[in-house]
């Protein structure tokens, strides 16, 4: 089926621009009903009237509460007709009347293999960490910060000479794959829910039982 899509985001829109050109080739049955930053500076707003889709700006500013902001929030997706949600980028924390006003529909990315680093900075986070490997979630939102139901992840290797912005990049390369990936799963009726285990039906496995980072040297390589 075509979902009826909204997208929420506060900055660049990368990701709101990988997932409307998937959209846009037909790759990704989406029909993206709106945009909405809570920044009218955001770059994404641009991408989205660029690409003909209609776009809204809340500042959080302006209202009295998370709540407030929130609500009206609500009423314009509810305007646009928007049944499923994706976070591309928002830099806001979502209240309990958002979330579960799109409970199962609402999705987010992050760039990290959660439940590492969770939470702002992730990237840098990794970096001062020294992780081997690094990455990204696309996952289900639910009330608590990068906690919900993993629905698909991608790794990347973190070298001894990256900085944060260094792996950013290679971060986002996957973020603009993994994330219309996700939500095709999801218009095409292939994700269900067992507990916290996400189920994509008829997904295959990844090949090999894993991956290192450095690589394995002889005699171990084997």
């Amino acid at each position: 089926m075509t979902i009826a899509l909204g997208l929420l985001l506060s900055g660049s829109g990368s990701n709101a621009q990988a997932i409307m050109d998937r959209a846009r080739e037909g790759a990704l049955d989406a029909d993206i009903r709106l945009v909405v930053a809570n920044n009218p500076s955001a770059c994404g707003l641009e991408r989205a009237r660029a690409a003909g889709v209609p776009t809204a700006c809340v500042r959080h500013e302006d209202f009295s509460s998370r709540e407030a902001f929130d609500r009206e929030l609500l009423r314009l997706l509810a305007a646009a007709g928007v049944e499923y949600v994706a976070l591309a980028g928002f830099m806001r924390i979502l209240t309990p009347l958002f979330v579960r006003a799109f409970s199962g529909r609402l999705l987010n990315i992050h760039p990290a293999l959660l439940p590492a680093c969770p939470g702002v900075r992730a990237q840098r986070q990794q970096v001062e960490h020294g992780v081997r490997l690094a990455g990204c979630t696309v996952h289900f939102v639910d009330e608590e910060m990068d906690h919900g139901p993993v629905i698909i992840q991608a790794a990347v290797p973190a070298h001894a000479d990256d900085d944060e912005a260094s792996l950013a990049g290679r971060i986002l390369e996957m973020e603009h794959r993994i994330y219309p990936q996700a939500l095709q799963w999801l218009a095409s009726g292939r994700i269900r829910l067992s507990g916290r285990q996400v189920v994509v039906d008829g997904a295959g496995r990844a090949p090999g039982r894993f991956w290192v980072n450095p690589p394995l040297e002889a005699p171990f390589d084997r």
